[in-house]
């Protein structure tokens, strides 16, 4: 499944070196000897990333509305990828939501198998989901995505930071699975050193709680690898679950 680039990244894209994040949502980097600013859309830590000095590659703004014009979609890993390359991790968090429907379209989910229709943030209760698939004679699947960033010792671990909103969608997803209908978690890992998946408990152990829960009552979780390049992201293999307590 390796290979196939779904989400191109768009033409006018950079490499620079990064500075620091200032904010919430914006970072530094120095392209040449210049300083500028780019947006982050990711509101995790970004834990083990926001090395000074790091490759960034951020894409031109689209329209005339954006106050910075650049966004983030990648950082580069310590340490140096294949043949001398770098290694990066994908940080922009539109890309789980953009890479499902592309995965779904090009018949990439094996999870999804026969489902014919794709509805994108469709609310639920107090939530407001990532997608719902349904086809005649199924079951409505119900999928919630989230970018994973952090790898630790060759696990791939979410959240990297204790997580409301993410608690939330748990207890959501476990009341979906209650009910009879398919409620799945789109893990997706932008990054080549992990090897499996893990709830983060040393980060949010009431989410890692919540998740082992979920899973007895029936919620799915599908951690798959994205590989990430300067072409764009593609979907890789679906990772195994880390042993659980």
């Amino acid at each position: 499944m390796n290979g196939d680039i779904l989400i191109p990244f768009p033409p006018g894209c950079v490499v620079g070196a990064l500075q620091r994040r200032i904010k919430r949502f914006t970072v530094e980097f120095f392209l040449d000897d210049r300083l500028c600013c780019a947006h982050t859309n990711n509101s995790g830590s970004m834990l083990g990333l926001m090395r000074q000095g790091a490759p960034v590659l951020v894409s031109p703004a689209i329209g005339g509305r954006r106050r910075l014009a650049y966004t983030v979609e990648m950082v580069g890993l310590p340490g140096s990828g294949k043949d001398g390359k770098n290694a990066w991790a994908g940080v922009n968090t539109l890309t789980p939501n953009r890479l499902l429907l592309a995965a779904f379209k090009a018949g990439k989910l094996p999870w999804a198998a026969g489902y014919t229709h794709f509805q994108a943030e469709v609310r639920r209760g107090q939530s407001r989901l990532d997608a719902v698939f349904s086809a005649p004679g199924l079951p409505r699947l119900w999928v919630e995505c989230k970018n994973v960033t952090l790898v630790e010792d060759g696990v791939a671990v979410f959240p990297d930071a204790a997580s409301k909103r993410g608690q939330k969608h748990l207890r959501e997803m476990t009341d979906i699975a209650a009910s009879g209908e398919r409620a799945a978690f789109f893990y997706c890992v932008q990054r080549p050193d992990a090897h499996c998946f893990s709830p983060a408990d040393y980060i949010d152990p009431l989410y890692a709680d919540l998740f082992l829960k979920a899973l007895a009552s029936g919620v799915e979780s599908h951690p798959h690898h994205a590989p990430v390049d300067l072409r764009g992201v593609s979907l890789g293999d679906e990772l195994p679950l880390a042993p659980m307590p």
